[in-house]
């Protein structure tokens, strides 16, 4: 516990300390960081996060977070519709971005399917993923999630709802290590995989 004598300092270390992987320690760097700024600077910075959360939208085609209504990928006229590709989370589109190997459309699960903590295919963004594919009738589907059990039943549960469209489904290549989580995939790595993706079909076992 930090031990400073200031309500209002130690409060500030707690709002930051809340935060994942943020350690007490580090919460009081920052603060102290932050004591040194001028009182501008600090209103930009509280402002920043005002408006944050006053302001951020969810893409309403592919849940990716956004300014708008549609997010820039989604409304970018260059970006390929006939190809989606599918992961867990926000963080995820921005490490596939970051690979500069796709320049097709994403769809934000929110989460995997997963009967342990309770997260079932209703609770996840897959009815809405099934109901665009069938509106918008991508040639495409790639699977990008982490290659985790969890992962994997997802990929396979989403794999059968699609079985009756004329649709290819694809999975990125297994250079993404089994167990791996796509945010913290190099972008070597990620980018090949994504570019040696396979047919999803040949990955089943049974």
């Amino acid at each position: 516990m930090h031990q400073i004598s200031s309500p209002l300092f130690n409060n500030a270390v707690d709002q930051l300390s809340s935060l994942p992987g943020v350690g007490n320690k580090t919460a009081i760097r920052l603060v102290l960081q932050l004591l040194n700024r001028n009182e501008q600077e600090l209103t930009e910075f509280g402002t920043a996060f005002i408006k944050l959360s006053e302001e951020i939208q969810y893409c309403k085609t592919c849940f990716n977070i956004s300014d708008t209504p549609e997010c820039g990928i989604c409304s970018n006229l260059t970006r390929n519709n006939d190809t989606i590709c599918i992961v867990e989370n926000i963080l995820d589109v921005i490490a596939i971005e970051n690979t500069n190997q796709f320049k097709g459309k994403y769809h934000v699960l929110g989460g995997i399917i997963s009967p342990m903590d309770g997260i079932g295919p209703n609770d996840i963004k897959i009815p809405e993923l099934i109901e665009r594919i069938k509106t918008t009738q991508p040639k495409e589907i790639i699977m990008a999630l982490s290659t985790t059990m969890e992962g994997d039943a997802t990929n396979f549960y989403i794999y059968k709802k699609l079985a009756d469209l004329n649709i290819s489904v694809t999975t990125i290549a297994r250079g993404v290590g089994i167990g791996d989580e796509i945010e913290y995939t190099d972008e070597l790595t990620l980018g090949r995989s994504i570019l040696n993706r396979i047919p999803f079909k040949n990955t089943l076992t049974f």
